[in-house]
């Protein structure tokens, strides 16, 4: 498409915040609906810039650069899936221009902060796991021995593993403290019991004040283990996102259950009329799984083996986030994954035999490198 092209002017246009692994799925959807979508992101190898008809190298926590894009551009709508800090901007930068957006800038901002959401359960009486905040390691010892070891120490305002730490024993707490204070936007951190059990993340759509839930997955994960919502006695809720998750939680359950989540999340952004019927789920196999790939360090050079992976019964997709010359570093965060698997089968335990089969037959060639490995 260019400048002045009538499908240009005639087509929705959208911003998207972000064009990672993260928002693959939400980016083609956009692509198969016929959109016309701008994307920023920081990172001018981002894998989902070949969905976009436009591209801003651009911080996606860069509030005023997006706000200046998105009035330049006029956009119809802006969308932040699968990463949590940007769901705030696009939210209070969709209000200040008077676009349409589902969630409200106060809701959306409640939805990025790990304390308030503790104190707003606190005051609901949801079960959670017990939290002391704190802004150094002597204040963190102390809630340590309050909430007990093991703990979780983890930055209030950032995604994932990041600035997170699982704390056995007193001795790793002020390596836990440096790591969590490092990451957080606030100079502060909070300390967390750790409730052992089993990780549920439950997606869903709210319509009309009612919340329908969808799929419920766990997560298989390396050690250590990932942090969510754990099941003791009673289920603790971890945290609550107003976004589309970021381990394509929505292909996921489009395959399994026929709900197109990334279409839904897409007509929300954009202000268009959604009817229940487009959330009432049809099965579509008895279960499904989503299947990460981690390459070894080094720059890859070529990934070898996608037909025969295809050709394993089941398998519905199959992402890879990175072309030849890309540089993989030890695997710390969701972003250094190289790619992911969609499978789904009778049973989850089959769709899963079946993703690590096809995985079995993914290579990705990768060659050793002198100087220290960068993110590209």
């Amino acid at each position: 498409m260019v400048a002045g092209d009538p499908a240009e002017r005639n087509a929705a246009r959208l911003l998207v915040l972000g064009a990672g692994p993260a928002q693959l799925g939400l980016l083609a959807a956009a692509r198969r609906h016929d959109l016309y979508v701008i994307a920023v992101d920081r990172d001018p190898a981002a894998p989902g810039f070949r969905y976009a008809d436009r591209r801003a190298i651009v911080s996606t926590e860069d509030e005023a650069a997006i706000e200046r894009l998105a009035a330049a551009e006029r956009v119809d709508g802006l969308i932040a899936p699968g990463i949590d800090w940007p769901v705030a901007i696009a939210a209070r930068v969709a209000d200040r221009l008077g676009l349409p957006h589902p969630v409200s800038p106060d809701t959306a901002t409640l939805s990025t902060s790990k304390l308030r959401q503790r104190e707003v359960f606190a005051a609901a009486g949801v079960p959670q796991p017990a939290y002391v905040v704190c802004s150094g390691t002597d204040e963190a010892a102390a809630a340590a021995e309050q909430v007990g070891y093991p703990c979780v120490v983890k930055a209030p305002d950032r995604q994932g593993q990041r600035g997170l730490t699982l704390v056995p024993e007193p001795r790793r707490m002020r390596s836990a403290v440096e790591v969590a204070l490092d990451a957080s936007r606030s100079a502060t951190l909070l300390v967390e019991q750790h409730v052992a059990g089993h990780e549920v993340t439950v997606n869903g759509f709210s319509l009309g004040g009612r919340f329908r839930p969808l799929t419920v997955t766990d997560r298989l994960t390396a050690e250590p283990p990932a942090f969510g919502v754990a099941l003791a006695h009673v289920p603790r809720v971890g945290e609550v996102a107003t976004r589309l998750g970021g381990g394509h939680d929505a292909e996921l359950c489009r395959a399994v259950l026929g709900v197109d989540l990334n279409g839904l999340a897409l007509a929300a952004a954009l202000g268009w009329e959604i009817a229940p019927l487009q959330l009432a789920p049809v099965a579509q196999a008895g279960g499904g799984c989503v299947r990460f790939l981690v390459a070894p360090t080094g720059e890859l050079r070529r990934v070898a083996g996608l037909e025969e992976a295809y050709a394993v019964d089941g398998i519905k997709g199959i992402r890879l986030y990175r072309k030849p010359g890309h540089r993989f570093g030890p695997l710390l965060r969701g972003s250094d994954r190289a790619g992911a698997i969609l499978a789904v089968s009778a049973s989850r335990e089959e769709a899963l035999r079946q993703a690590d089969r096809a995985a079995e037959l993914i290579h990705f060639d990768t060659v050793p490198v002198e100087t220290p490995l960068q993110k590209v």
